[in-house]
């Protein structure tokens, strides 16, 4: 790899950490203009959310190594937003060449990254605290998934409807890793859970694409319009999917499991409405 580029995914990285630390210590109340030197109090979301992020991202460089594809390491993409990123991305520079290597390369990602959200989640959630919801005066307030409401439940006996669970920073970064999750396993276009359906399905993808566009932009006439915008940009970025150069070349009956225990993950992770404004 080139110096300059690999110059430009450290620095990436680096400004990606600085912006999650920002965030995280924001979120611990701390008024960094005015205590500067509590930024540490930003480490735990931080540490945490870049772990997740990075877990997701190499486990696709590393499965794309395998299969001689190339690939880049992942780019880190900073923002002023409340968790500090826009995610991370890997540019593969060369095509799949066969169904199962694209099941890997799309699962890989997605799985790595949900142990890791599970493990952070548990963790996280053993800190937070549930308190009566008329305590709660936050006008923005996180959905659940199925699986955070699960452990929520187990962990913290949580009861939805009339508790509201203040979490600890690492079972936010932990949430947040569950939505990225879902995000890249929609079997849209050339998302992770796109090159799943398409090796599952080949060209009969494009009708799932297609039939997914119109249940997120009813969802977001109905429950979050969110959903409407990432429509708008999946359907700008291309709802079909670019052939691969063998595809007689049969799936066998592990990447067959594995594509459905992505669907099952998809399921688990999906949060009907991600922020809820009172």
């Amino acid at each position: 790899m080139q110096g300059k580029s690999l110059l430009l995914h450290i620095v990436l990285f680096i400004l990606t950490f600085c912006t999650t630390l920002l965030a995280g210590a924001m979120q611990s109340g701390v008024h960094i203009l005015k205590e500067p030197e509590k930024i540490y109090k930003g480490l735990p979301f931080a540490l945490t959310l870049m772990a997740i992020l990075l877990s997701h991202e190499l486990a696709h460089y590393f499965t794309s190594k395998k299969y001689n594809i190339k690939a880049t390491l992942p780019y880190f993409i900073p923002a002023p937003t409340i968790i500090g990123t826009f995610g991370a991305i890997i540019k593969m520079k060369s095509p799949i060449v066969t169904r199962r290597a694209l099941v890997d390369i799309g699962a890989s990602g997605p799985v790595a990254g949900f142990i890791i959200s599970v493990i952070v989640s548990i963790v996280g959630l053993s800190f937070s605290k549930v308190v009566p919801l008329q305590e709660i005066s936050e006008s923005i307030r996180l959905g659940d998934s199925l699986l955070f409401t699960l452990l929520s439940r187990v962990i913290l006996d949580y009861h939805p409807g009339s508790q509201d669970i203040l979490l600890h920073p690492i079972a936010f970064a932990g949430w947040i890793g569950f939505f990225i999750t879902f995000i890249n396993l929609i079997p849209v276009g050339q998302l992770d859970g796109g090159h799943i359906a398409y090796a599952l399905l080949g060209e009969k993808h494009v009708y799932l694409s297609y039939g997914l566009m119109l249940v997120m932009v009813h969802l977001g006439l109905l429950l979050w319009e969110g959903w409407a915008l990432w429509a708008i940009l999946l359907l700008i970025l291309g709802l079909r999917h670019p052939p691969i150069l063998y595809w007689e070349v049969p799936l066998d009956q592990r990447r067959i499991v594995l594509g459905w225990c992505a669907l099952f993950i998809f399921v688990l992770t999906f949060i009907p409405v991600p922020f809820k404004i009172y």
